[in-house]
């Protein structure tokens, strides 16, 4: 069977496990590019503290670099690593270049979900920490998704932090959202590369994994 119909019915379920807590709020006025775009009650208490959401976000880079420097590309895991790497920094160019391009005002700014083009100052389209989440779990999946189903599990990386960053307002629906598309878009595309883009610019010491030297 195709990968595609079961791959996008999982990420369609996670998708709505993202949504579904902040859209159990009572009912908003949606707006923004698919009219569901509303503000939610500021939370930022238990696992929703901030000091979370950055753990998360800097633990998955030093795993995932971490991983790829001590296995190596020769290593079935390494090489997963490496293909992360190639997906995040990817995915998270491109949300960074898309932010300054859309100028959206986040949440918290007061402006509402359809204040666009307003400068360096608004970065809210797309979410660059969904963007990541998404990018770095997709080549472990894809890659053991057959063997290990469990690994599907790994969705709730960019599941936690889509509603973290909402409850924080710091990022509309949509903004999750287009994060969440762009990082997985982006781990599809690392996945696809027999041989890591980063590892064929590094040297070779480094691709070769330290695990090897002991």
């Amino acid at each position: 069977m195709s990968l595609f119909p079961n791959r996008w019915r999982a990420l369609a379920a996670a998708l709505l496990a993202a949504l579904a807590l902040p859209l159990a709020t009572p009912a908003h006025a949606g707006g923004g590019p698919l009219g569901i775009d509303h503000e939610i009650a500021f939370d930022q208490s238990g696992i929703w503290a901030r000091r979370y959401q950055v753990g998360v976000e800097y633990g998955v880079i030093a795993v995932e670099f971490a991983g790829a420097l001590w296995l190596g590309n020769d290593d079935a895991v390494g090489h997963q690593f490496w293909q992360a790497i190639d997906s995040t920094a990817f995915a998270s160019a491109t949300a960074f270049v898309m932010k300054r391009a859309f100028g959206r005002a986040r949440p918290n700014a007061g402006l509402g979900p359809d204040a666009w083009g307003r400068g360096a100052c608004c970065e809210s389209f797309p979410s660059g920490e969904v963007t990541l989440q998404a990018a770095f779990v997709t080549p472990l999946i894809l890659a053991n998704r057959e063997a290990h189903p469990w690994i599907w599990a790994l969705e709730a990386l960019p599941a936690y932090d889509a509603v973290a960053r909402m409850k924080s307002q710091a990022h509309w629906q949509t903004d999750v959202l287009a994060g969440w598309a762009i990082g997985t878009a982006a781990g599809y595309w690392a996945a696809s590369r027999q041989v890591p883009f980063f590892v064929q610019w590094v040297p070779h010491g480094l691709s070769v994994g330290y695990a090897r030297r002991f």
